[in-house]
């Protein structure tokens, strides 16, 4: 904290009013103090994540700021989810702390760039994750269903096709909107066509 202080000072737009070294401190900091900024060490003994939730429900217009040597895009995304505005990794240049205090106070969020790469890929990857559970809890009904959606049939072809009535087809067509959460057959055909092709890679 010394390093923070001393860089604080010499931005001289902040001021230390107190400092905290496990993760309750930040929900009683927040509770005595309503400092406008906190700056949180993810290292910190206890759940941090939860304490940052906890602590804006008390202070919801402080603005919290993650500085740690976590480099984990996993660690950055569930601060990020619990409330902090920024996330700067120790090491960093000084700037980047004062750029995400002052990116806070304008109520933008600042990642360290480097580390921001990093989130990107692994909340696509998240996203390519859900897209695979998501095609596998597709019944063997509904995927000859949207195959046969794929090619262009419509309500009447498919009902043909897979011997079932047309009410029975628009049914499963309902319940498939739903699931994927879509509003229409063409929505529904471009969501699986992503599903297929998350089901590839």
């Amino acid at each position: 904290m010394e390093g923070v202080s001393a860089l604080l000072k010499r931005w001289g737009d902040f001021t230390l009013t107190a400092t905290g070294n496990v993760a309750d401190h930040i929900v009683s900091i927040a509770r005595t103090h309503h400092p406008d900024e906190m700056i949180v060490d993810l290292n910190m003994a206890g759940d941090v994540f939860q304490a940052i939730a906890d602590a804006l429900k008390i202070a919801p217009e402080m603005k919290i700021i993650v500085f740690t040597a976590s480099t984990s895009p996993d660690d950055a995304i569930r601060a990020l989810d619990a409330g902090a505005k920024g996330h700067v990794l120790k090491g960093s240049p000084g700037e980047d702390l004062f750029q995400a205090l002052q990116a806070a106070r304008r109520g933008d969020v600042y990642v360290t760039p480097a580390l921001a790469i990093k989130m990107i890929g692994a909340l696509q990857d998240k996203a390519l994750e859900r897209q695979k559970a998501m095609s596998n809890k597709l019944s063997i009904r509904e995927k000859q269903i949207v195959k046969l959606l794929l090619l262009g049939k419509m309500n009447s072809e498919i009902a043909r096709e897979l011997s079932l009535s047309a009410k029975t087809v628009k049914g499963y067509m309902t319940n498939l909107m739903a699931k994927l959460n879509v509003l229409n057959r063409v929505e529904l055909a471009l969501e699986v066509q992503k599903l297929e092709a998350a089901a590839t890679r």
